[in-house]
């Protein structure tokens, strides 16, 4: 377990994605994924309430439905660390105070749920004013409704300011971030890394395995049956090869799995404390679980990191 940025959250360091639930992934088959993952030791689980939106018929949440039906089942709320997001979903898709108090109880409802542990903004809002935006989280907190609130697909610029924001007007302040980061997409690794390091936050990185594509499965002449075939196999250029072979050989070294090893050098980078990563079947996740406890030698991960 590691300490969420400057909350008082002991999470698993792999997070396990939630968006494919009641997507690509159906109830029964989601009870599967979430119970392997939680007998495996992992504890953290990320969605959304505009999880699937996106899908024919799907009108979002779908996803903190089924988590939350899951968690009643098998009555395990106070050993899970929920996190959901507020600001996407189609017509609560902005950070105003009112939209964050509605989303936050719908979302509670649908998760079954008294309190939500990690409560993101989902992206930034920049039609209203951060003060609004972090009493109404505040507000939320003081309430017992939300133990701490995160930031998702914010600038360095804006997350800076939210930060001070939330100093100067004595308001609860994000925690972490989540953000993109993986081998092929190294983008954070500037002045967003930065702004994180130099306010003692953490971060929950998506698409720690590029869409899918350092799972090892995208080949060239391989085809893959996936909604994400067609983002991930664009990475298969000279350098995305590159780090295939590197993958499947420290891999094999460590008996284990390219996935596995792309999330553990994820996970050992500054900042990073849980890496997202989501699974559409138990099989799937069976790829992902070496990375709740495996740490690459110094010299495997100056090799990936080196490409």
């Amino acid at each position: 377990m590691t300490k969420l940025g400057t909350s008082d959250l002991d999470v698993s360091r792999l997070c396990l994605g939630g968006n494919v639930f009641g997507w690509t992934a159906d109830e029964e088959t989601s009870y599967a994924i979430l119970d392997g993952f939680t007998e495996a030791g992992g504890n953290f689980v990320d969605t959304a309430d505009a999880y699937s939106m996106w899908a024919e018929g799907h009108t979002g949440g779908e996803s903190e439905t089924i988590i939350g039906r899951w968690l009643k089942t098998r009555r395990n709320r106070d050993s899970v660390v929920i996190a959901t997001k507020v600001g996407s979903l189609t017509g609560l898709d902005d950070l105003r105070a009112d939209t964050i108090e509605r989303a936050a109880e719908d979302s509670l409802r649908r998760l079954g749920v008294d309190h939500i542990d990690l409560y993101y903004a989902h992206k930034d809002d920049p039609g209203t004013d951060q003060a609004e935006t972090l009493a109404a989280f505040d507000a939320l907190v003081r309430k017992g409704k939300v133990r701490h609130i995160a930031a998702s697909n914010y600038t360095p610029e804006r997350l800076a300011t939210a930060l001070e924001t939330s100093e100067r007007e004595n308001l609860a302040g994000f925690v972490a971030l989540q953000q993109p980061y993986n081998l092929v997409d190294r983008s954070y690794e500037g002045d967003l890394r930065e702004t994180v390091e130099a306010h003692n936050l953490s971060t929950a990185p998506y698409w720690g395995l590029a869409k899918g594509f350092l799972t090892g499965k995208y080949r060239e002449g391989v085809t893959v049956d996936s909604v994400r075939a067609a983002a991930a196999s664009r990475y298969l250029d000279e350098r995305g090869l590159r780090l295939l072979k590197a993958l499947d050989r420290i891999a094999e070294a460590h008996g284990t799995t390219q996935a596995a090893v792309a999330l553990a050098w994820l996970a050992a980078q500054p900042t990073v404390a849980s890496p997202i990563a989501s699974a559409r079947t138990a099989e799937q996740l069976q790829a992902l679980l070496p990375a709740l406890t495996l740490t690459l030698p110094r010299a495997d991960l100056d090799t990936l990191g080196s490409i």
